[in-house]
């Protein structure tokens, strides 16, 4: 019975996830959708954005995922809820609440967006994106 307690192989604080096992995918896929979903809401996107940030999720899918909650996500969603949860938490470290869950439509004058949107550069770039974007907030909350 002790080893109910126990963290899945792979899921503790001291390591990352290790996404190529089935049970850890499993248990970590409820809470990733559930927060990729509240996300979505608080930063208003459109569901054709939370689509093509899952990596281009079909519409059949992504309304069974809105509906249900409870999808088995793959790794490469997993990982792109990370990031985008990350994000999502340095906005709200760095800005005030509304500014945050502004901040992905608004145009940027960092070079690095063309002068287009975090949203659109995200979108656009897929998951590589995505990681630029989460480096250049976390480079700014820690002040560099």
């Amino acid at each position: 019975m002790a080893t109910l307690n126990r963290p899945l192989p792979g899921s503790g604080w001291d390591q990352p996830a290790d996404l190529s096992n089935k049970d850890v995918v499993r248990r970590l896929s409820p809470t990733a959708v559930k927060g990729f979903l509240k996300i979505a809401v608080l930063w208003e996107l459109r569901d054709e954005d939370a689509r093509q940030l899952l990596g281009g999720m079909s519409n059949g899918a992504y309304y069974e995922l809105k509906r249900t909650g409870s999808r088995s996500l793959d790794q490469d969603r997993l990982t792109r809820i990370s990031l985008l949860t990350g994000i999502f938490k340095a906005l709200n470290i760095l800005y005030r609440k509304k500014l945050a869950d502004r901040w992905v439509h608004l145009p940027n004058a960092n070079p690095m967006f063309g002068g287009e949107t975090a949203l659109a550069y995200m979108i656009k770039g897929g998951m590589p994106a995505m990681m630029r974007v989460r480096q250049l907030l976390d480079a700014r909350r820690g002040g560099r």
